[in-house]
């Protein structure tokens, strides 16, 4: 297996999944978009291409444990494909044959570096960066200083009141939705990649809490929260409903409201962001549970 006891920066990244889809010339990779400052976003499959259900993670930069999460569990799907080993309980080689896996490893690549890099990373958005931002090891927007996270087409003028009661009025290190919903390219990336593929169901990574969120609004299929129960029952995290600012303009929102199918969010890890390289292992054995019936139920 690939040594994944590294920062999931943009270079580690590229050779992690150079490594897979060298060892496993069954992945199909892709790209969806391009960042605010051009690094690509990345998109693999493994399995059935008819039936399949899409795992994202890396929305907010410094849940960068989340971007390892997925690729060490597509590592080990590809294994378990080729070899016909088990995925902790579950042949999941057998299931993706049903049910193909699509994974995006980080939704907010930019983000990502700026919480590992600093400033620098943003390139010409360096200046807003250090404008708005003292410490960027908790950055979790986006190079423009937009949440990924609130800018979603679902319940967003909502939020944006509750943004703006709250003071948060421009580009900030979080929160701050942008200027209308669907303003930045990485989420554009997103939902037009959902609109041509006809997923299933979608699972968002977050940290931390161990915690799922799965409804929003009056179109939430009774499924989502059945998923939600079978999955807290397997890993011990809480089933939640997020409140106030929490509520709204989110990825696993939207996917809701455009397709009345499946979409949770969860939560990995307990702590305060970003939580240490060290909690990751502990943490994956517990979150593979979650991954693993993702596929399987």
């Amino acid at each position: 297996m690939i040594n994944y006891n590294v920062l999931p920066d943009y270079q580690a990244r590229k050779e992690i999944l150079s490594e897979i889809c060298e060892k496993y010339s069954f992945v199909k990779r892709c790209f969806i978009g391009k960042s605010v400052c051009g690094r690509s976003i990345d998109v693999l499959h493994i399995g059935n291409t008819k039936h399949r259900v899409l795992y994202c993670g890396g929305f907010h930069g410094s849940e960068y444990l989340t971007v390892l999460a997925l690729l060490k569990f597509l590592e080990e799907c590809c294994h378990s494909m080729q070899s016909d080993k088990k995925v902790g309980e579950h042949n999941l080689g057998d299931f993706l044959k049903i049910r193909g896996l699509t994974v995006i490893p980080c939704v907010n690549p930019d983000g990502v570096e700026i919480a590992l890099h600093g400033s620098d990373a943003a390139l010409k958005y360096k200046p807003l960066v250090e404008d708005v931002a003292e410490n960027t090891r908790k950055w979790q927007a986006n190079a423009r200083g937009v949440d990924i996270n609130h800018n979603f087409n679902a319940g967003w003028c909502e939020l944006k009141k509750r943004e703006i009661s709250r003071n948060i009025k421009s580009p900030a290190p979080t929160r701050f939705g942008g200027n209308c919903p669907e303003s930045e390219p990485e989420t554009r990336a997103l939902t037009k990649l959902c609109r041509s593929v006809d997923f299933e169901r979608a699972l968002a990574l977050h940290s931390q809490g161990r915690e799922i969120y799965c409804s929003f609004g009056k179109h939430t299929p009774v499924l989502s929260f059945r998923l939600a129960s079978v999955f807290s029952q397997a890993s011990g995290y809480n089933i939640a409903f997020p409140e106030d600012i929490a509520t709204g303009g989110g990825f696993k929102d939207w996917f809701i409201d455009s397709f009345r199918r499946p979409a949770l969010t969860v939560e990995m890890g307990m702590g305060e962001n970003p939580l240490p390289l060290s909690d990751f292992e502990s943490e994956y054995e517990i979150l593979r549970k979650i991954l693993s019936l993702g596929v399987v139920v």
